[in-house]
């Protein structure tokens, strides 16, 4: 088995840099939908083990929404976008230019849940064609479903709506800046087996 912890500086690099460049797009494609500028960065990016997703946000039991899609294609994945309940009712009010503390996450309505939507798409896509412009691999997603629960029930329905998932994740964390408010959302691919030696592979860094 493979121990995708111990990544070089040239890996991290070439992740790294994946993920600017398509946060960048996404904050492009993000104001053409809503009018308004929304900055977005990743500052950090990692593999790690798929049993500590669930800490980066407060444990299994943390109230979150999760953004979840399917990606067909050479090294075949799913993608799960996650934000804490609280930081995503804060993201909608972004989105839809709401006054701050309007949105109720356990209240949400088809225009709220469409917005969610939209930006799991827009992130996906343009995190893929950066993936898919380092690595000349193709990516295609699936139209993305919209969850909110704990966030151990969403990990775990993954794992039995997909069955098989690699031991290790990579994580694009997400910053969406508006007004000086700060949202931070967790990007994952999860890969099935095989599939990050693939992708680490086409990169041309060795593993």
């Amino acid at each position: 088995m493979e121990d995708f912890t111990q990544l070089s500086g040239q890996q991290l690099d070439a992740l790294k840099e994946i993920g600017n460049i398509g946060a960048g797009n996404a904050a492009t494609a993000l104001a053409q939908m809503i009018h308004t500028r929304i900055d977005m960065t990743v500052p950090r990016v990692s593999i790690l083990p798929f049993a500590q997703a669930a800490d980066l946000f407060g444990g299994a039991d943390a109230h979150v929404v999760g953004i979840f899609l399917n990606v067909r294609g050479p090294a075949p994945s799913s993608i799960l976008f996650v934000l804490e309940a609280k930081k995503a009712e804060l993201l909608i009010d972004m989105l839809l230019m709401y006054p701050p503390g309007q949105t109720n996450i356990n209240n949400l309505n088809e225009l709220e849940m469409s917005a969610l939507m939209e930006l799991g798409n827009i992130l996906s896509a343009t995190y893929l064609n950066a993936m898919s412009m380092f690595t000349q691999l193709s990516f295609i997603p699936s139209v993305p479903a919209l969850a909110v629960d704990m966030a151990g029930a969403i990990l775990n329905a993954i794992l039995a709506q997909f069955g098989e998932v690699a031991d290790h994740v990579l994580l694009l964390e997400t910053v969406f800046t508006k007004d000086k408010e700060e949202v931070v959302g967790h990007f994952f691919l999860l890969p099935e087996p095989g599939s990050l030696a693939t992708i680490l592979k086409a990169l041309g860094v060795r593993y």
